[in-house]
């Protein structure tokens, strides 16, 4: 029954579901320069999700992430494209960062949407240069990092391209992902959004946001990666899959499904040692919008590394969450106890999860790590729920404005005497009675007197009651 079905097994996606599919329709309205069409076009073709997410933020700074997503895709393309001579690519990713500047430049390179990307890459550079001057040198900065920490990674043959280390793994996720979470918050600090000390101080949590994405995608894209034409790109690291095989290709074997998922919740129980720093970061924001942009795809990654522990499927096929799970979680976050709710509700799943996975031999600091996020996110959902209370008292004694005061005393005195007079309302209008005029009566003057001495509080206290 494929979508129908999953909407009668699960009815309370309902509205989520159409939520998001108008969100994707608005994602589709592209502007009318050309330039920013194509832009916003080709992000609606390369990341479809990504097109949904970045309506959160507001029109300036949505463009300076539209184009920087853009501008550090052109930059992967390059790096992802196996059929490229390394004498070609390296040089080429440590001067990318510069093509952004030249207007004619453009290549062919890469595959599917991409090569359009590549071929019309003029479009996107002059939509870059007509950006504010403090959003050009933040994506100018973070392209030519990511160029040079990705030509430290391009060798000339499959076997030289494992990543060989654990430290080799936080490097390269920090390069490709990881310069983006700090990109994000310079561009949040540059449109003024968010403080200036996203600009800098921020730098390690916003790394290790990246970190945690990047992992997630790294290990749920294990088969992708490992028959991708025409050679694989792999990289979870030898250090870890060296202790559980001869080979990565080994973890296809049916015969070796039990330590390919321990090598799996081996990088999986890595990954959760990033959500920590990943709340910390999103509790500082302060900005609802962007708060929203950065919020959505954290709570999917532990979401997915909720469905990819103990799952061999992630060497067979594609594990990934429900579109109407997906939906829910943008229909449903507003604010960072929203956050919390969801790490805990996935964190609690996961560990019922690891609970069941006897003889894993990481299943004992998988299961404190899952209790360490679940204690973090009761306690910050505690603080967030105080947080709430006092900020509704401090609502309740702060001053009421004099005019205030005098506009609510005014409307109490014009309210009580329509309910005392309303007879004679009634004529004047020449409406008759209702049957059970009385007891209407009765209410009014009831609710019309409560409302007076209410407001005759007020003026004389000067603060609410309630």
């Amino acid at each position: 029954m494929g979508k129908l079905g999953e909407l009668l097994t699960h009815p309370d996606e309902l509205l989520p579901m159409a939520s998001m599919y108008m969100a994707a329709r608005r994602a589709k309205q592209l502007p009318q320069e050309p330039g920013l069409a194509f832009c916003y076009d080709m992000l609606n073709r390369v990341s479809r999700s990504f097109a949904i997410v970045i309506q959160q933020l507001p029109a300036g700074l949505r463009d300076a992430v539209c184009v920087f997503y853009l501008v550090l895709r052109a930059l992967d393309t390059v790096e992802d494209d196996m059929s490229l001579d390394p004498a070609l690519k390296v040089p080429l990713l440590r001067c990318f960062h510069e093509k952004s500047y030249d207007r004619k430049w453009k290549m062919s390179c890469g595959s599917g949407e991409y090569v359009r990307l590549m071929e019309n890459y003029p479009l996107v550079t002059d939509v870059f240069l007509r950006l504010d001057q403090r959003y050009q040198s933040v994506i100018a900065d973070i392209c030519q990092k990511m160029g040079a920490g990705m030509a430290e990674f391009v060798t000339d043959s499959a076997a030289e391209s494992e990543v060989a280390t654990t430290k080799d793994y936080n490097l390269y996720c920090h390069y490709v992902a990881g310069l983006v979470g700090i990109g994000l918050s310079h561009l949040f600090a540059s449109s003024g959004l968010e403080s200036e000390s996203f600009q800098h101080t921020e730098d390690g949590v916003a790394n290790e946001m990246g970190l945690f994405l990047q992992k997630t995608n790294i290990i749920r894209d294990y088969l992708e990666d490992i028959t991708e034409e025409p050679r694989p790109r792999m990289w979870w690291p030898k250090d870890v899959w060296g202790l559980y095989a001869d080979s990565l290709e080994a973890f296809r074997d049916p015969a070796q499904s039990t330590p390919a998922l321990h090598c799996l919740n081996h990088l999986i129980t890595d990954a959760l040692g990033h959500v920590e720093s990943c709340l910390e970061y999103m509790s500082r924001l302060r900005q609802p919008n962007v708060f929203r942009f950065c919020a959505i795809p954290q709570i999917m990654a532990i979401g997915t590394l909720s469905q990819c522990y103990n799952n061999h499927k992630v060497f067979t096929g594609v594990v990934k969450m429900r579109r109407g799970a997906v939906a829910k979680v943008m229909y449903r976050l507003d604010d960072f106890a929203d956050v919390c709710a969801a790490f805990l509700n996935y964190a609690e799943d996961l560990k019922a999860k690891v609970d069941q996975a006897e003889g894993d031999p990481n299943q004992q600091k998988t299961q404190q790590l899952c209790a360490k996020i679940i204690a973090s996110c009761t306690q910050r959902l505690k603080a967030a729920g105080a947080a709430k209370k006092a900020e509704k008292a401090a609502a309740l004694a702060a001053p009421v404005p004099v005019t205030a005061r005098l506009s609510m005393l005014v409307m109490a005195l014009a309210y009580i005497v329509y309910a005392y007079r309303i007879d004679a309302v009634r004529a004047w209008l020449g409406v008759a009675p209702p049957k059970n005029a009385e007891t209407l009566d009765q209410v009014n003057v009831l609710v019309a007197s409560t409302f007076f001495l209410y407001a005759v509080v007020v003026m004389v206290l000067g603060k609410k009651l309630f």
